[in-house]
């Protein structure tokens, strides 16, 4: 056994000393991470939470008490939400109508005939066989670095058989007080399915109070099916939104009209907040038609042109057995000093071009 001198045990002490202190210093120089997305796959609630620097930004959920996935809620960089809260959340003030309309969401009223837009927990049981269902799989992929979240789901119909099978990737991430949301779908039909030009569709997002426009008398808006349902006017204090579409359509005159992108603007607690949803120039039926209300429903739909158009123009979009259809859109959704329309230019550029 050899014996270690004592010179030599106090170089290796002060060469180990040096290389941690080297180590600590390494450690100490390296900055935060920041707008890092994770996620949270909590199987037993049936949600997703998707984080952003370790608070929510939204959650994917797929508990069937919507009779399709959803994302709910939607919150800003600042912590407000620009989702409505009814029906999963009754909050006061807000409005109580429509329960179909949750969170961001992505179906359409005419599938083969069946409605999936207006399906919900108020469909009488004996009226049930007139609508779709898009029905959770499975969780395909959820990666952090990408900021990305997969999701496998089924468009079913009211005996269970399926028309539609999507793969869905949202990809979530953040430029300074800008969160966004890229939703790519790819439909593949497992037999023929028609799509007839119908006003309800496609993706889609019910907002708060907040964001909604301003309005001082009831309205009653019909379906697809010929039911009506009455919008009641409520207290306008703290309401300020207003539309704005790529082509320059305001308020009101935003619906039914052709654009690239849509902004609505306004007010939450008090703070300028902006939701923004954007085409694709891949997308069927580019420059969508906006299903744009003024009560609160913001929706981007490629599909309905006859609707939209008066007539004048017919799509009746179709897909034969084993073929497939995607669609890309993204949702911007930006807290503080509002943006100008150059701005809103320059995102869909860049978005264009992926």
């Amino acid at each position: 056994m050899s014996i270690i001198k004592p010179s030599i045990i106090l170089v290796l002490v002060v060469l180990c000393s040096c290389k941690e202190k080297a180590k600590k210093d390494v450690v100490a120089n390296v900055e935060p991470k920041t707008n890092a997305i994770s996620f949270i796959n909590d199987e037993e609630n049936q949600k997703v939470d998707v984080l952003m620097d370790g608070k929510l930004f939204t959650s994917y959920l797929y508990d069937g008490t919507t009779p399709k996935p959803v994302l709910y809620p939607v919150i800003t960089n600042s912590g407000k939400k620009i989702t409505r809260g009814f029906p999963l959340e009754p909050t006061p003030g807000e409005r109580v109508d429509h329960p179909h309309h949750v969170g961001i969401w992505f179906n359409y009223g005419d599938v083969n005939g069946l409605d999936f837009w207006n399906n919900s927990y108020a469909i009488p049981d004996e009226e049930k066989h007139k609508f779709g269902t898009i029905e959770h799989q499975e969780i395909l992929d959820t990666n952090a670095d990408e900021g990305t979240l997969t999701i496998k789901a089924n468009w079913n119909g009211p005996d269970n058989n399926t028309l539609l099978e999507e793969t869905t990737t949202f990809t979530f991430g953040q430029e300074g007080s800008m969160r966004k949301i890229i939703r790519n779908t790819t439909l593949k039909a497992l037999e023929d399915v028609s799509f007839k030009d119908n006003k309800e569709g496609m993706i889609a997002i019910r907002v708060t109070r907040g964001l909604e426009l301003p309005s001082d008398k009831p309205s009653i808006f019909t379906d697809a099916n010929g039911i009506p349902t009455e919008v009641k006017a409520l207290n306008n204090e703290g309401v300020k939104g207003d539309y704005l579409t790529s082509e320059g359509k305001t308020g009101e005159d935003a619906w039914g009209t052709r654009a690239k992108w849509t902004t609505l603007y306004g007010e939450v607690d008090q703070e300028p907040v902006s939701v923004t949803i954007m085409d694709h120039p891949k997308n069927v039926g580019y420059p969508t038609y906006w299903h744009a209300r003024g009560y609160g429903l913001f929706a981007a739909n490629p599909l309905g042109q006859e609707v939209f158009s008066d007539g004048k123009e017919k799509l009746n979009f179709s897909l034969a057995k084993g073929e497939t259809v995607a669609f890309k859109y993204a949702v911007l959704v930006h807290s503080g000093d509002p943006l100008d329309k150059n701005a809103f230019e320059n995102y869909f550029s860049d978005f264009a071009k992926n």
